[in-house]
């Protein structure tokens, strides 16, 4: 700071310094006055430069203060009078720094109400920066998407149409991608990508809004399905029923024991219309939801026993015996109660109507570490467990499939539907798990349900 001091000294001093030394020098000025008299002008320089330089201190000081929204002082409170700052400029300085307060605080409540609308918005927006990184994501986002955001803006019909927005920044417009997410889970997602005039922190960027279509596709395929589906499974029970009918009013109208043996026979064909229609529209409402994470907490434990007292009989009727290992320290999990009883009363009810008559059904429910078969991130497991007939190796791929059947006739003998294990598998995916499922012929069936602690 001590060098511009010295400059205002040297150029105040330098016109009157040179005068003197000429009127020395042509004799005009005797040189012991001379010497007086510059000694006089440089000391009045120099004081003069002090003060600039404490002046101009005080300026920047005040400029900076007033940039950054700070409280200037008051003239009586700088300590020192200002000899080359009027009042009016320190006045001038204190209304800018009041203006320039008064503009940070609107950028602020702005930015807050930005953020605020941004966060509110129903379906997700990511912001991207000129470098296709992620700058910011609204809630909505973070919670369809978290940690798997990266791998869906790495599709590459996404990337195109970022690429697409980006390189049409001049004249702006709106380009769209439909997107298949397989990240949670499997979603439909139509993607739309707007580029930003506004530029961000290094460049321009892009907004991408992601709209979830997966509820109205499944209603698209859940229609072709049932016609597919339902209509032919639907065809045998329903024949039977129209044939029973035919004969109760013809052949059979006279005749008691027959009527009471046909009649035994349409209550159990209509029963089985029955279980169909139900699972149907359970199916279908478990996959309208299924992208949608649930939010309630719920003990596993509490569901098993509850579950467990509802088979008793059944199990008493099979002469089956139940070995049940639940672990004393399993935590809560974050689900759907309703649908997690689904789940429980399907795999009891394969365990029942496949296991051994005699046998033994082994469940277990404990907490699980990360890694291993499952993800890595702390869990519960759920094990049903039969010594039954088993499932040969080849159709264990396919047993989530709608109305697959491994023998079809000792499915519809039992009244299986064909939709249990679609119905546990979509539940499963629902409360972002896994459905684990192992069997060996002549041993039994084991099924294995991860599901993320809450």
């Amino acid at each position: 700071m001590a060098w511009p001091s010295l400059r205002i000294t040297a150029l105040a001093a330098a016109m009157p310094l040179a005068v003197l030394a000429t009127l020395s020098a042509a004799g005009s000025v005797p040189p012991m006055d001379a010497l007086v008299a510059a000694g006089t002008v440089l000391a009045a320089a120099l004081l003069l430069g002090a003060a600039w330089q404490r002046d101009l201190t005080l300026l920047a000081d005040l400029l900076r203060r007033a940039a950054t929204g700070g409280t200037l002082p008051h003239p009586s409170q700088l300590g020192h009078v200002p000899l080359l700052l009027p009042d009016d400029l320190l006045r001038d300085i204190n209304l800018l720094s009041q203006t320039i307060g008064d503009r940070t605080d609107e950028l602020e409540r702005l930015r807050r109400a930005e953020e605020s609308i941004l966060e509110r918005l129903p379906d997700p927006v990511i912001v991207l920066g000129p470098d296709r990184a992620v700058r910011r994501a609204n809630a909505a986002a973070r919670a369809a998407f978290g940690s798997d955001m990266a791998a869906v803006l790495r599709h590459p019909d996404l990337r195109g149409a970022i690429d697409r927005a980006l390189a049409e920044r001049a004249t702006p417009r709106a380009q769209t991608a439909d997107v298949s997410v397989p990240v949670p889970v499997p979603r439909e997602v139509q993607a739309t990508v707007v580029a930003l005039n506004a530029p961000l922190a290094g460049g321009h960027g892009a907004l991408v809004v992601l709209s979830d279509r997966t509820r109205e596709r499944a209603v698209e395929r859940m229609r072709a399905d049932f016609v597919a589906n339902a209509s032919h499974e639907l065809r045998t029970p329903l024949a039977s029923l129209i044939g029973f009918i035919d004969t109760l009013r013809g052949p059979a109208a006279d005749d008691p024991p027959a009527q009471a043996r046909f009649l035994d026979i349409m209550a159990e064909q209509a029963g089985r219309m029955n279980r169909l229609i139900d699972d149907l529209l359970s199916l279908s409402r478990i996959e309208l939801t299924e992208h949608q994470m649930p939010a309630e907490d719920v003990a596993m434990a509490d569901l098993v026993e509850r579950m467990l007292a509802a088979f008793e009989i059944r199990l008493k009727e099979r002469r089956i015996t139940l070995d049940v290992w639940m672990a004393p320290d399993v935590p809560s999990i974050t689900g759907d109660p309703d649908q997690l009883e689904q789940v429980l009363q399907n795999l009891f009810d394969n365990a029942v109507k496949y296991g051994r008559e005699g046998g033994l059904i082994r469940v277990g429910l404990q907490r699980v570490p990360p890694g291993g078969k499952f993800p890595a991130r702390p869990g519960v497991i759920l094990s049903v467990a039969d010594d039954g007939a088993g499932i040969p190796r080849q159709h264990l791929p396919r047993l989530t499939e709608r109305f697959y059947r491994v023998d079809t006739g000792r499915s519809r003998a039992v009244g299986g539907t064909g939709l249990g294990l679609a119905i546990v598998k979509h539940v499963v995916n629902r409360h972002r798990g896994q459905l684990l499922i192992e069997s060996e012929e002549g041993r039994g069936t084991s099924f294995t349900v991860w599901l993320p602690v809450a």
